[in-house]
């Protein structure tokens, strides 16, 4: 199955805000493109994915990748926009800031969703929602922020099935976070 897959990503100075108390705003930039190189390179790894789209506010440099533009509306609005748009049938939202992440992660959580209809990747904490893989859906109510993994499941009538891989939960969004990952494997090298 062919699976489009859409990475948002931030770009500019304010990158990793939550980290600000322990990292320099280049070190938190740097850490930002590590991350979403990673994740990148996975989707890229993943056989069912056949086309990544990123979504920010200017182009990406890969000429590989697709491109739409984050307006500034808000992240669900953003992927309601771009599901819309596009008219895609099959559609992977991954977050760029996935160290651990690896193809068969991506390819595992595209299974789920292929046989289930939808397919969430919660964050370690299990509140979160790192990643998210629907098929045939026409319109799908995106709930990403506070309590998302909670929000997908009730918009997809319960009928999504949670995902549970190192790869797909473990994000960086605070220093917690960092060290967690730092104690899993995960080497970030420090300018």
């Amino acid at each position: 199955m062919n699976w489009t897959a859409i990475v948002p990503v931030k770009r500019g100075g304010a990158r990793k805000s939550r980290l600000a108390k322990h990292l320099s705003p280049e070190q938190r930039n740097e850490l930002s493109d590590i991350l979403v190189a990673r994740v990148l390179e996975s989707l890229d790894a993943a056989p069912s994915v056949t086309s990544i789209v990123v979504l920010s506010e200017s182009p990406h440099d890969d000429a590989r990748l697709g491109w739409h533009p984050d307006l500034g509306r808000g992240l669900n609005v953003e992927l309601s926009a771009f599901a819309a748009a596009a008219g895609i049938r099959r559609l992977l939202i991954i977050h760029g800031d996935l160290p651990l992440l690896t193809g068969d992660d991506v390819e595992a959580l595209i299974s789920a969703a292929t046989r289930h209809g939808i397919a969430i990747a919660p964050d370690r904490h299990g509140q979160g929602t790192n990643a998210l893989a629907f098929r045939d859906e026409e319109s799908f109510d995106f709930a990403f922020g506070n309590d998302s993994c909670n929000l997908h499941r009730q918009a997809s009538g319960h009928k999504a099935v949670i995902v549970d891989r190192a790869g797909l939960s473990v994000d960086i969004d605070t220093h917690d976070d960092l060290l967690f990952a730092h104690a899993a494997g995960f080497s970030w090298p420090r300018s």
